[in-house]
C-alpha cells in the first residue's frame, strides 16, 4: 500500500480521502534534516506553509510521486528540482477564492463603519455614537486591481450593493469585464476615481509597491485602501504617511511586507486604519476545500490518474514529455515575449506549429504558449492545467494552425497577439542541441537566444541610429551583450534586438523613443 506523509496540520476530511488509498502518517513540525531521513519511505507529502520542501529533500525522496500543497501558491516548494526528478506539485488554486473576496468586502466595510474601534470603545465601557460616524457604499465608486477569480468575486457582491465599479487587468477583455459589470479603465483613472481600491493581484517586480506616494497623491482625500493579496504591493511607508496628512481616509490591510508585522508607523494610527493577520483564507470552509481538494489529487495519482491543478507538467507519460519539453519551452518563451511585445490587453492569440512540430501533440504546447503568455500578470496563479481555463476567462481567443513545411529550421513555433496596443509576432525555433533562437520580430528576420533582459526597436534603417541607441545605454551604465538588427530592404524599417546585462533604468525608455528615426521601443524580462 502506498504511504502518505502529512507533515502539516490539515483537516481530518483530507486525511479521510487519503486513507481511502494509502497508509497515512501525520507527523508535524518535523525539523528539515528529518524530514530528509524519513522521506525515502513515501510515495507523496503533503503540507500546508509551514513545511519547506528543498531540492536535498525532493532529490531524497526516492519513491516520491507527487507533493501536494494545501492551500494557493508553492513558494516552499522547489518546483524546478519536483520537475527534474518527474514529481507532480499540486495546489488548490481556487480553495479559498471566497474566503479571501469575503475578507476582502468586510474589510471594507468595517473600514467604512469603523467596527473594530467602536468596538473596543463599547467593551471599554464606553458608549461614543458622535466619534465613530460612518460612511456608505452605495452607489460610491470601487476600483478593483485585479480582475480575476477573487477579484471577479468581489465585483458580484459590490455590485449587488450597488457600487459602481472600475477594473483594472491587462489581461482582461472589456467583453469579460462588462459581463461582471465592471467599467476597464486605466490604472491611474482607476486611482483618481475610486472612492474604494481593492487589491487582487500577485506581487512581481512589476507590482512592488504599485500603491507609493506618488499614486496616493493622485487619490481622492476620502479614498480608502483595502489589499488582501500579497505584502509588497502596498508601500506600508507610504500609506501611513498619507492617513496621517489626510492625503486618503483610509486602508484596511490583511497582508505585509514582513509577516508578523513587526514595528510599523501603521500600529500608531487610530480608527483610520484596520490591520489583520493574514487571514483571507482563514476560514472554516477554506480549511476544507483546500484539504479535500489537494487530498482528492494525491489520491487519484497514486490510482494513476491525472491530477487537475498541478504547477508542473501534468499528466504526460514520460516517452512523450521528454519530447515535447524542448518545445514546451520554446512555447513558453515565446508566450512571455509575445505578451511583453504586444502589452495592455491580450485579445486573442495564434500558436503556428511549423515543420516537425506541426507533427506534435498539439495541446501541451498550446497550453504552454498560454503559460508564457498570462505569466507576468498571474506569476504562481498560472500553471499547464489551468493556463486554458484562465485565457478563457480573460476572454482571449485562442487558435492552432499548423504547417508541416520545413523551411529554415526543422521545427518551429509562431506566435501571433493582438490586444488592445496592436498585434506582434514572435518566431522562435530550435537548434540540434535543443537550444532556442528567436527567428523573426515582426516578420523581420533576425537569429538571436533569448536572455534575461532584452530591448527591442522598431527603427529606419539608417547611419548612425545604432551608435546612438548604444551611447545612450552607455551614458546610463547599461552594459550591451548582444546586439543584431534584421530588415527586410536597405534604408527601410528596421528591428534591433539587444541582449543586456541588466534592466534599463526607469526613465531611459522614453529617451529612446525620442532619438530620431525611432518608431517604438519595448523591453522584455525573461526568466531565462
Amino acid at each position: 500500500m502506498p504511504k502518505v506523509l502529512v507533515s502539516d496540520p490539515i483537516d481530518q476530511v483530507g486525511i479521510d480521502i487519503l486513507s481511502q488509498v494509502a497508509q497515512v502518517d501525520v507527523k508535524t513540525g518535523l525539523p528539515p534534516e528529518q524530514l530528509q531521513q524519513i522521506i525515502p519511505d513515501y510515495d507523496a507529502l503533503m503540507i500546508r506553509s509551514g513545511t519547506r520542501v528543498t531540492a536535498e529533500i525532493i532529490e531524497a525522496g526516492k519513491q516520491l510521486k507527487i507533493i501536494g500543497r494545501a492551500g494557493v501558491g508553492v513558494d516552499n516548494v522547489d518546483v524546478k528540482a519536483a520537475t527534474r526528478r518527474g514529481i507532480l506539485v499540486v495546489n488548490s488554486p481556487e480553495g479559498n477564492t471566497i474566503a479571501a473576496a469575503e475578507h476582502a468586502i468586510a474589510m471594507m466595510l468595517a473600514l467604512s463603519r469603523h467596527i473594530p474601534e467602536a468596538n473596543q470603545s463599547v467593551k471599554g465601557s464606553k458608549w461614543e455614537r458622535g466619534k465613530f460616524l460612518g460612511v456608505e457604499v452605495y452607489k460610491k465608486t470601487l476600483g478593483i486591481v485585479g480582475l480575476g477569480k477573487i477579484g471577479s468575486h468581489v465585483a458580484t457582491v459590490a455590485r449587488a450593493m450597488d457600487m459602481r465599479l472600475l477594473a483594472y487587468d491587462p489581461f482582461l477583455s472589456s467583453e469579460r469585464a462588462e459581463q461582471l459589470g465592471c467599467q476597464l479603465v486605466e490604472l491611474d483613472m482607476l486611482i483618481r476615481e475610486s472612492d474604494y481600491i481593492t487589491l487582487h493581484l500577485p506581487k512581481t517586480p512589476e507590482t512592488y509597491h504599485l500603491i507609493n506616494a506618488e499614486t496616493l497623491k493622485q487619490m481622492k482625500p476620502t479614498a480608502r485602501i483595502i489589499n488582501c493579496a500579497r505584502g509588497g504591493i502596498v508601500d506600508e511607508g507610504a500609506i501611513a504617511a498619507a492617513l496621517k496628512a489626510g492625503t486618503i481616509a483610509g486602508a484596511a490591510l490583511d497582508v505585509f511586507e514582513s509577516e508578523p508585522l513587526g514595528e510599523s508607523p501603521l500600529r500608531e494610527l487610530g480608527k483610520e486604519v484596520i490591520l489583520t493577520p493574514h487571514l483571507g483564507a482563514s476560514t472554516e470552509e477554506a480549511q476544507v476545500n483546500v484539504a479535500v481538494d489537494v487530498a482528492e489529487q494525491i489520491r487519484d495519482v497514486l490510482l494513476g490518474l491525472p491530477a487537475r491543478s498541478a504547477v508542473n507538467i501534468p499528466g504526460l507519460r514520460p516517452d512523450v514529455l521528454e519530447k515535447l519539453r524542448p518545445y514546451l519551452k520554446l512555447a513558453e518563451t515565446l508566450g512571455s515575449m509575445v505578451s511583453q511585445l504586444t502589452g495592455g490587453r491580450v485579445e486573442s492569440i495564434n500558436i503556428r506549429m511549423q515543420g516537425e512540430a506541426a507533427n506534435s501533440d498539439g495541446q501541451p504546447i498550446v497550453i504552454a504558449a498560454l503559460k508564457g503568455l498570462l505569466s507576468d500578470a498571474l506569476q504562481e496563479r498560472v500553471n499547464y492545467v489551468n493556463a486554458s481555463i484562465e485565457a478563457k476567462e480573460r476572454g482571449i481567443r485562442v487558435t492552432e494552425t499548423r504547417d508541416t513545411t520545413v523551411v529554415d529550421y526543422t521545427g518551429s513555433l509562431r506566435l501571433t497577439a493582438r490586444g488592445s496596443q496592436g498585434e506582434h509576432s514572435v518566431t522562435g525555433a530550435l537548434l540540434g542541441d535543443h537550444e532556442i533562437r528567436i527567428t523573426t520580430v515582426d516578420d523581420f528576420p533576425v537569429n538571436v537566444p533569448p536572455s534575461r533582459y532584452m530591448l527591442f526597436t522598431l527603427h529606419r534603417d539608417m547611419p548612425g541610429i545604432i551608435g546612438k541607441i548604444g551611447s545612450l545605454l552607455g551614458s546610463f551604465n547599461v552594459n550591451i551583450a548582444s546586439m543584431q538588427v534584421g530588415r527586410k530592404i536597405v534604408r527601410g524599417d528596421a528591428v534591433m534586438v539587444l541582449s543586456l546585462d541588466d534592466p534599463l533604468p526607469d526613465g531611459i525608455l522614453k529617451e529612446i523613443l525620442q532619438v530620431p528615426g525611432i518608431r517604438d521601443a519595448y523591453t522584455v524580462t525573461l526568466p531565462v
